[in-house]
C-alpha cells in the first residue's frame, strides 16, 4: 500500500485519509482478497479454457469483427475501467443501432442469443480478475487508487 506521503496531493484530503486509515488496517485481507483471486481465477480458467475456445470459434465463424468486446464500466467510487466479454452482436453495432439492446434486436447473432441466454457473454471476464482489473468478489485495488497492495 502507498504511503500517505506518496500519494498524489489531489488525493490528499480529510476524506480519503478516512478510508486510507481503514485499508492500511486491512492490508493482510487486501492481499489474502488478491491470492483468492488468483487461485480462484486460474481454476475457473482452466474449468472454462476449453468451452471459451469453443465459443471463440464459433463468434468467429459466424459474423466478421473480433471475438471480444471491450465495455466500459464504473466503480462504486467513480473510476472508470474496462471488461472482456464476448461478442454477442454483429460488429459495429454500436455504430448501427441504439446504445440500448432490447427485446429481439436484430443486431444480435444466434450465437450472442445463446451466450447471453445462459450468461456465457462473461465467461472472459475471468481475464480481469487475473489481471487485478476485478475480482471474483468485491473492489479490487486496482480500482482503488490508494489501495496498491502487492503480493511481495
Amino acid at each position: 500500500m502507498r504511503k500517505w506521503e506518496d500519494l498524489p496531493e489531489y488525493m490528499k484530503c480529510d476524506e480519503v485519509k478516512e478510508y486510507y486509515d481503514i485499508l492500511s488496517k486491512k492490508k493482510l485481507s487486501l492481499v489474502m482478497k488478491r491470492a483468492f483471486d488468483i487461485v480462484a481465477g486460474t481454476c475457473v480458467l482452466v474449468v472454462t479454457a476449453i468451452p471459451m475456445i469453443v465459443i471463440s470459434v464459433k463468434i468467429a465463424t459466424e459474423s466478421k469483427g473480433g471475438v471480444f468486446y471491450r465495455q466500459e464500466r464504473v466503480t462504486t467510487y467513480g473510476k472508470k475501467f474496462r471488461i472482456y466479454k464476448f461478442r454477442t452482436m454483429v460488429a459495429n453495432a454500436d455504430q448501427i443501432g441504439s446504445a440500448v439492446t432490447v427485446s429481439g434486436d436484430n443486431r444480435i447473432t444466434p450465437t450472442g442469443a445463446f451466450l447471453r441466454k445462459y450468461r456465457l457473454d462473461e465467461l472472459p471476464q475471468i481475464f480481469d480478475v487475473l489481471s487485478g482489473d476485478s475480482g471474483i468478489i468485491g473492489t479490487t485495488k486496482k480500482n482503488l487508487d490508494f489501495t496498491r497492495v502487492s503480493l511481495a
